[in-house]
């Protein structure tokens, strides 16, 4: 079985989505020359040329109104946040026009945008580099938040989430760029959600997305030793948040365990406790 990196699973899911659809755009600060920060992107520039991939200055609320405008004039824009920590400059572009403007405009009109982020702690980036911004937007009706785990997933998540008509908010937890798993399918399209259950078990329901979801499995290992069956559920995405596969699950088992990343209050898993 072939293995992809999970870096590779981004940039491949972008670079197939530019070459599928001529309405696809990607830009960002520093992905497109230096190929990103985390080097994510590279060499998406040279393939599609810069007026489909381009750099852009440091505002992150400028690139939201672009993302914003560009959608509304009929492209599917893909934009780079480089921190979701600096999300919070876009939220007037995401929350008050993207996420709002299907509502307004009576049905009619859709914003197509993907904005990326890498989020989460670890790796020595400090305390306003290492947020996960993904609850920040859970109550904003008319927006959809994605969180995978593997490089699989990342790759049908965010090809999923290119060719969505809703905004999109896509979390890439740092601490996965470099790890590998087995490749997609030559499509490969994980559809936006629905929960996936990574391990079964009998005696402990185990609820996490993103990093939490490889850490959960390691959990899940070590428990197996102990004579203890767990079962791991993936959620996937948070908005929409498959909690009907989460209670069928916990309704078996009796027992809940959700593992988040994230300050104790106002996380995703109050949702489920």
């Amino acid at each position: 079985m072939s293995t992809l990196e999970f870096r590779d699973a981004i940039r491949d899911a972008i670079a197939e989505e530019l070459e599928r659809d001529p309405a696809v755009v990607f830009f960002g600060e520093d992905v497109a020359v230096a190929g990103g920060v985390f080097k994510v992107t590279p060499g998406l520039l040279q393939r599609f040329g810069p007026e489909r991939v381009f750099d852009t200055p440091i505002s992150e609320l400028a690139l939201a109104g672009m993302a914003y405008g560009a959608a509304l004039t009929g492209l599917r824009p893909v934009f780079e946040v480089m921190f979701g920590d600096f999300m919070a400059l876009a939220m007037d572009s995401l929350v008050n026009q993207a996420a709002k403007f299907w509502y307004i405009s009576g049905e009619q009109g859709s914003v197509p945008l993907v904005v990326r982020s890498a989020v989460g702690g670890g790796g020595r980036f400090g305390a306003v580099h290492s947020q996960t911004h993904g609850t920040w937007f859970q109550g904003i009706p008319g927006l959809k938040i994605v969180f995978p785990s593997s490089p699989a997933e990342a790759k049908g998540l965010l090809k999923a989430s290119i060719r969505d008509d809703n905004p999109v908010i896509f979390l890439e937890h740092k601490r996965l760029y470099s790890v590998k798993g087995p490749a997609p399918g030559q499509e490969g399209i994980i559809p936006l959600g629905g929960a996936g259950i990574p391990r079964a078990g009998e005696d402990l329901t185990i609820v996490s997305v993103g990093k939490g979801v490889p850490d959960s499995l390691g959990a899940a290992e070590t428990l197996a030793g102990e004579g203890i069956s767990a079962e791991v559920i993936d959620l996937r995405t948070l908005r929409p948040l498959d909690l009907q596969t989460a209670l069928e699950f916990v309704s078996r088992t009796n027992r809940l365990l959700a593992v988040e990343e994230g300050p104790r209050t106002g996380g995703w898993a109050t949702g489920l406790l």
